[in-house]
């Protein structure tokens, strides 16, 4: 593959809708193409959909049983030789966020070898231009779901930043159940400045009600960390916030945290229900803080920060009262043991498959059927500045 630079101008100049309509041009041009199709992951992070669907082709394909699943699960090209053509199925991610998978039928006996850096490079240029066209179109949304999302689930997903982001001092996912009908859990990350800021909520209530009071939680968070304001300001601005607008008659917990992405000490505010766990090599731990107030159950609450310090190779796991506190059909809460036995279990698994793989253990703990609430994972792998060392 030559000539990269031009796709990725092509793909710039072209309508929002029309990106793999480009890429399947050039991949026609540069290396005989018979076909190109782009799937998008679904909201449940179960099914591979179909962008800009054609006749008689599958519109879905599940992430854990195909080819295309395993491209994507794995971040790895994989190709699958048929008599007719090559389909080659390449990952489709930005800054550690998996979008997708698009994949190319090329002719028989193709050599792939020469061809994979090229179109890695196409990938991640059509990743960046998805997420830049989604301000005009609503193709690619649409294509995510499988099914339709309640208007609360919308709203959610809107405030989200995105399910996974990876760094050279971390990686960090996230996963919300059920996908297409959450109600108050959500999340929140920012990186700038050596600092990573991670917000894990939960707001009161169910539907419309408790997507709203999130709404209002998250984006006064966000107002006040891009202020500049310290961490326990950014809570009490949002605890003043929310106060000011059900006057005590609704709340949202929050654990609030700033990373030091240099030293690893990390600075915390513990307002409510999400709480934190942390493996280290086979140990699991649950890290308390100092229980506080919710933000906007009373006026001009005053937050302490607290802190603790992870080292490279910790893996934190945070999570909704949804998970932690989900019942067995013996009475027992999820977060007594079963947590920390999925969190060993999950330990050889990259941090993207972590929540998903925990909530299913979930679910088989609360006895296979429909959870009770909806429930929040977050697991963040610590690697650490490059001259960070373990003491």
């Amino acid at each position: 593959m030559h000539e990269i630079a031009d796709v990725e101008q092509a793909l710039r100049r072209a309508a929002p809708h029309r990106l793999v309509s480009v890429v399947e041009d050039a991949l026609r041009e540069r290396c005989d193409a018979l076909r190109v199709e782009l799937r998008l992951a679904d909201y449940g992070l179960r099914t591979l959909q179909l962008v800009e669907r054609t006749p008689g082709t599958d519109p879905s394909v599940p992430i854990h049983d195909s080819p295309q699943g395993r491209a994507f699960g794995s971040q790895e090209p994989y190709a699958v030789e048929g008599p007719s053509s090559v389909l080659l199925h390449l990952p489709v991610t930005v800054r550690g966020d998996r979008l997708g998978v698009l994949t190319a039928a090329l002719p028989p006996g193709t050599d792939l070898r020469p061809l994979l850096s090229g179109l890695a490079q196409v990938c991640d240029a059509l990743g960046h231009e998805i997420l830049v066209a989604e301000r005009d179109t609503d193709l690619y949304v649409l294509a995510r779901r499988a099914t339709r999302l309640t208007l609360a689930a919308e709203m959610q997903w809107q405030l989200l930043p995105g399910r996974s982001c990876a760094r050279p001092e971390f990686a960090l996912a996230a996963h919300l159940e059920p996908a297409y009908a959450i109600f108050g859990d959500n999340y929140d990350w920012s990186v700038s400045d050596g600092r990573l800021t991670l917000t894990v909520t939960n707001g009161m209530g169910e539907g419309i009600e408790a997507a709203l009071l999130t709404n209002l939680a998250i984006n006064a968070l966000r107002n006040a960390r891009r202020a500049g304001l310290s961490l326990a300001d950014q809570a009490a601005l949002a605890d003043q916030a929310v106060y000011a607008q059900y006057r005590g008659g609704a709340f949202v917990s929050v654990l609030l945290l700033r990373f030091d992405l240099t030293t690893g000490e990390v600075e915390a505010v513990d307002a409510g229900s999400p709480r934190l766990w942390r493996l280290r090599g086979h140990s699991v731990e649950s890290i308390g803080f100092e229980a506080q107030l919710p933000l906007g159950m009373f006026e001009d609450t005053v937050y302490v920060p607290e802190r603790f310090t992870v080292r490279p190779g910790d893996r934190l796991i945070f999570g909704s009262d949804g998970v932690y506190a989900a019942v067995s059909p013996v009475g027992e809460s999820y977060g007594d043991r079963a947590l920390a036995r999925a969190l060993r279990g999950t330990r050889l698994l990259p941090p993207t498959h972590v929540p998903q793989a925990m909530l299913r253990e979930l679910t088989a703990h609360h006895g296979g059927g429909s959870l009770e609430d909806d429930a929040l994972v977050v697991c963040l792998d610590w690697h650490g500045a490059a001259s960070s060392v373990a003491v």
